[in-house]
């Protein structure tokens, strides 16, 4: 006869649950504290789990440690009611005393700025003219004449203006009104960022780069430097620089090229700054080496305009043709010297001890024992050969001194 498995099964179950039944009679009687008496299960009594409100304890306690000092503590609560049991203060920590004792470092203060020079009243002006571009090559000009009393710089650009739109600021009548009233010594000249439009030409409205549009375009830049050269001042066009975009880069390479055949025409200086802000392979950098040769940052983020670093760089092109074309009153050191400014010249007293002799003639020198110079008779001639005249002509070299290593001399037999 076979015993089924469920029936085999029953006396084990019966045995587990006296088991559990005896531990439960055996473990003594706990009473904890009646709030958290009403918690305690059959697990925490059996696996020695604590009550939820002594792990509360035991994190407060452990909260006092330092280091925990700057969270505030967590409030008990009533599971049935949810009220508060109790909220511990937080603790206050004394910052005061600690910044005292490490004080924080201080910045070195940044050097303070030179007094600016004032100008003179018949200073030489540079007159800037352009666009937003030339505004930015007006202000370093500023900065790299700020020590030359004898020379300053007016920015009279106009950011949005250009060659292409008339209607917005005309630049060919408006140059000659600039030059009367400002009376430059240089006319620098920065535009054609903002050209790459249609032009109005007539009643027509032309697209950008068609044979119409350069053809005006062309004609615009040569009455624009016939102004400053007909009145006989130096005139700088500075080209315009590299770009971000590839379509603008080539527009540049484009208007670059009608700037230098046409102020060139005119009798105008083309600055060329092309190089400057390109690589090796002539492509775009935002960041290059500035006017000293140190690694900045030289265009914005935006590709077209210039930080400081690269306002300055532009002006450094421009500032070595103006100072040619000023000379010597760029210079704030160079004073001319002449009857009003030199320092009178103190005669020297005689010394106590000096002898006074004449001068020796060079044809008679008679007072040290001889009637001619050093070289002017033939030299004695030697017999004797010298041991380089040994080595050199007939290869012989002199005898090694005695006792050396290389004297194979066989030496003198010594009598007794």
């Amino acid at each position: 006869m076979t015993v089924s498995r469920r029936t085999d099964i029953k006396p084990v179950w019966g045995r587990l649950v006296a088991i559990l039944l005896a531990l439960v009679v055996a473990v003594p009687p706990y009473a904890p504290p009646a709030a958290a008496q009403e918690r305690r299960n059959l697990l925490e009594m059996l696996f020695g789990i604590r009550p939820r409100q002594e792990r509360y304890d035991r994190y407060d306690r452990y909260e006092r440690y330092e280091g925990y000092e700057r969270y505030e503590r967590r409030p008990r609560y009533n599971r049935r009611d949810r009220s508060v049991i109790e909220t511990a203060p937080r603790r206050q920590r004394d910052r005061s005393s600690i910044r005292a004792a490490t004080p924080r470092p201080q910045r070195p203060a940044a050097p303070p700025k030179p007094a600016l020079i004032p100008k003179l009243e018949n200073a030489r002006k540079i007159l800037v003219v352009g666009d937003f571009l030339a505004g930015g090559l007006a202000d370093e000009l500023e900065t790299a004449f700020e020590t030359s009393p004898s020379v300053a710089v007016e920015n009279r650009t106009n950011g949005s203006s250009g060659l292409v739109r008339e209607d917005h600021y005309d630049w060919p009548p408006a140059l000659p009104k600039l030059i009367g009233e400002v009376d430059p010594a240089i006319v620098v000249v920065m535009i054609g960022a903002n050209d790459r439009q249609q032009m109005q030409i007539g009643s027509i409205s032309e697209k950008f780069r068609t044979d119409a549009w350069f053809k005006e375009y062309e004609q615009r830049v040569s009455r624009l430097a016939a102004i400053a050269t007909a009145r006989k001042l130096p005139l700088l066009w500075v080209g315009l620089p590299s770009f971000q975009s590839p379509s603008m880069m080539a527009d540049a390479v484009t208007l670059n090229g009608i700037y230098r055949d046409q102020v060139e025409k005119a009798g105008g200086e083309f600055v060329d700054i092309w190089d400057g802000f390109v690589d090796e392979e002539g492509k775009f950098i935002l960041t290059g080496s500035d006017m000293n040769g140190q690694q900045a940052r030289l265009r914005g983020g935006d590709g077209i305009t210039f930080t400081t670093a690269g306002k300055r760089k532009l002006a450094f092109y421009v500032e070595k043709l103006a100072r040619r074309h000023l000379g010597e009153m760029t210079d704030p050191d160079l004073v001319k010297l002449d009857g009003s400014n030199l320092p009178a010249l103190a005669t020297l007293p005689p010394a106590a001890n000096a002898v006074p002799t004449q001068p020796i003639s060079l044809a008679d020198p008679e007072l040290d024992g001889g009637t001619d110079l050093l070289g002017a008779g033939q030299l004695p001639v030697s017999l004797v050969q010298s041991p380089r005249e040994l080595l050199v002509k007939r290869g012989e070299l002199p005898p090694a001194p005695s006792g050396r290593v290389d004297d194979y001399r066989i030496p003198a037999a010594t009598t007794r």
